[in-house]
């Protein structure tokens, strides 16, 4: 495996951090000399953070309990205590990996730095930094039927973290949903709260959907022999519904206990909003400054 890797993508604005399967895009805004001293501590954070989580791996890929397990590494630290709540259901810190090194890339930046507004996005799973006032427009995308909606989180919301997840993503989900987007108050807890309401858009036992063991797929694989959704045929409007119902069900009860603020789950060409999120513009593909897909 190659080393980390960085470089500005064309735009001359955004930094590319890429290691491994961690894929990051960085902006942000604020004076020139600060943006670039919070550049250079992104970079130099970066450098080992794979190595870190690498380290830890095989107890990170074992289920969480209500018990918090110590890490050695702040990454590792902060999936253990993202998951940890959740811990009722079947969860592994590896739910929260995408978020936690976002949130971990955007402690880096901050760290003595002014800057007015940034984000971390890695791969859909973002941190984000409002200075007061400032707001910060995002695009959610209900994945594969051409369905987007542009949100606006202002500094007063209490959202830093934004993740998406869902069968068509890059992570493996037990679920059926096109997309659940999660907003949260870190870009750990966001990623871990979307893996599990995502697994809960469901219809069981379903002849159109095809799963597999996800060992099958990758042999050292945290979900082990549970099945993993790799395909979804037709359904009928009424089981639409009900998976869709489910993992509302879900997503309230962890709004209700503070884990999350608002969550939009899609599934062919339904939606469920938990909270207050507020949509605009929707049918219109609005990617801004931060896409999910």
């Amino acid at each position: 495996m190659d080393g980390p890797q960085t470089h500005w993508l064309q735009d001359g604005k955004r930094l590319h951090l890429n290691h491994g399967p961690i894929d990051l895009i960085i902006e942000v805004f604020g004076e020139a000399h600060e943006c670039r001293q919070a550049y250079e501590q992104a970079v130099a954070r970066f450098q080992s953070v794979l190595t870190e989580l690498v380290d830890e791996l095989p107890e990170l890929r074992r289920p969480a309990s209500g018990h918090p397990r110590l890490f050695s590494g702040p990454t590792a630290r902060r999936m253990e205590a993202a998951v940890v709540p959740l811990a009722e259901k079947f969860i592994t810190p590896m739910a929260a990996v995408a978020g936690s090194v976002a949130d971990e890339i955007l402690g880096a930046l901050l760290a003595g730095s002014r800057l007015d507004r940034a984000y971390v996005n890695n791969g859909g799973d973002s941190a984000i930094h409002l200075g007061a006032g400032q707001s910060m427009t995002l695009a959610i995308a209900g994945t594969g039927h051409g369905l987007a909606d542009r949100i606006t989180i202002r500094a007063g919301d209490g959202v830093r973290g934004v993740a998406t997840s869902g069968w068509r993503g890059r992570s493996f989900s037990l679920g059926i949903a096109d997309a659940v987007t999660v907003l949260a108050r870190t870009g750990a807890e966001a990623d871990a709260a979307a893996t599990l309401i995502a697994n809960a858009v469901d219809v069981a036992h379903h002849p159109a959907i095809r799963r597999v063991p996800a060992r099958d797929l990758a042999p050292d694989s945290d979900l082990g022999d549970r099945l993993v959704t790799q395909e979804v045929g037709r359904l009928s409007p009424s089981e639409i519904a009900r998976a869709l119902d489910g993992g509302l069900a879900v997503a309230e009860d962890f709004r209700r206990g503070g884990l999350i603020a608002a969550s939009a789950l899609f599934l062919a060409g339904q939606t469920r909003i938990c909270g207050s999120m507020a949509l605009a513009a929707p049918n219109k593909i609005l990617g801004k400054e931060v896409a999910h897909a």
